[in-house]
C-alpha cells in the first residue's frame, strides 16, 4: 500500500490499519551493546546495526524513533550513522527525532532546521518548559510534528510534573491545556509514559484528538493493554514505542532475528487489540 505526504493523522491511521500495528521501534543504538562481530568488522557499526534492524522489522511497525543522544555522543561517525539511517528507512514510515530540544526562539529555529531539513525527520520531541516562543519555530514547518513532553515514564517525573497548584491541578495538565492551543492536532503530539496508565483518562479529557507517543512498555514495565484501555481514541491515537526490548533482544549474531521475534510479539498483541476495538 502506498502512502503520500503529508503524514497527518489520516496517514498515520491508514498505516495503523494496514499493518495492524501502532508500534514505534526506538533505535537507541548504544554502541556498547552492539554485537561484537559488527564492532570488529564494520566501519560504521551503528549504521550497519540500524539497517539490519530495519530490514528485519519494517513491516511490523509504523515508525522508527531515533534517540539522538546515541548518535551525537559518537561525534562525526554518529551523525553519519543518523543520516545513513534516515535515508534507509522506507518513506512510508514515520520518523521521530527523540531530541527533547526546546530553547529561546532563535536557537529553536536552528534546532528545527537541523531535524526538519538537515536530518529530515517527520517529528521531534520537545521540552515545553520555556513556553510558546520555544515551540513556535517547529510549528512553522508544514507537515511536521512537534511532540511535547507531558507526563514521562521515568521515576523523576514525580519531581515536577505532578506538582499541584492551589486548585489541585497538576503541572502536566497545565502543559496540555496551554500548549494544545499553540497548534492543531495535526501538528502536536504528546509524550505520555506507559508506566502511568491511570492518568490516560484525564489526559484524554483535555486532548481527546491528539496522538500520544507512549514510551515505557517492554524494558520499563508498562502494560500495552492498560495503555490502550485508557488511551485509545477513534483514530487509535497512540504510537507505542519499544526500544531496548526489541533492538537488544539478542546481542549475538542472531540480533536481527531476535529483534523481529520481539517486534512480532508486540505487533500481534496490537492486532488483537485493534480487532477487539473494531478498528
Amino acid at each position: 500500500m502506498e502512502f503520500n505526504d503529508p503524514k497527518d493523522k489520516a496517514f498515520l491511521t491508514k498505516q495503523i490499519q494496514s499493518k495492524q500495528s501502532f508500534l514505534a521501534i526506538g533505535l537507541d543504538s548504544d554502541i556498547t551493546r552492539i554485537p561484537k562481530h559488527i564492532l570488529e568488522t564494520k566501519s560504521n557499526p551503528i549504521s550497519y546495526f540500524n539497517k539490519a534492524i530495519i530490514d528485519a522489522t519494517h513491516d511490523l511497525c509504523i515508525s522508527y524513533k531515533l534517540n539522538i543522544a546515541f548518535y551525537e555522543s559518537q561525534g562525526v561517525p554518529g551523525w553519519q550513522a543518523l543520516e545513513d539511517t534516515l535515508k534507509y528507512i522506507p518513506n512510508e514510515l514515520f520518523t521521530i527525532a527523540d531530541a527533547k530540544r526546546g530553547d529561546i526562539g532563535n536557537t529553536s529555529k536552528q534546532y528545527a532546521e537541523t531535524f526538519f531539513k538537515t536530518y529530515p525527520c517527520d517529528a521531534i520531541t520537545l521540552a515545553p518548559y520555556m513556553g510558546s516562543d520555544s515551540i513556535g519555530p517547529f510549528l512553522d514547518y508544514e507537515n511536521k510534528w512537534s511532540i511535547l513532553l507531558a507526563l514521562t515514564s521515568n521515576k523523576g517525573a514525580f519531581d515536577f510534573q505532578l506538582i499541584k497548584d492551589e486548585d489541585g491541578k497538576e503541572l502536566y495538565k497545565h502543559i496540555l491545556d496551554t500548549s494544545s492551543r499553540w497548534g492543531s492536532s495535526d501538528q502536536l503530539m504528546y509524550v505520555v509514559g506507559a508506566t502511568k496508565p491511570s492518568y490516560f483518562k484525564s489526559i484524554r479529557d483535555i486532548i481527546p484528538d491528539h496522538f500520544l507517543l507512549v514510551p515505557g512498555i517492554g524494558a520499563q514495565g508498562g502494560s500495552l493493554e492498560e495503555v490502550c484501555q485508557f488511551g485509545m481514541n477513534k483514530d487509535v491515537g497512540l504510537i507505542v514505542n519499544s526500544s531496548r526490548g526489541i533492538i537488544f533482544a539478542s546481542e549475538d549474531r542472531d540480533f536481527d532475528k531476535a529483534a523481529r521475534k520481539s517486534a512480532l510479539k508486540i505487533q500481534q498483541q496490537m492486532a488483537k487489540i485493534l480487532e477487539s476495538s473494531g478498528i
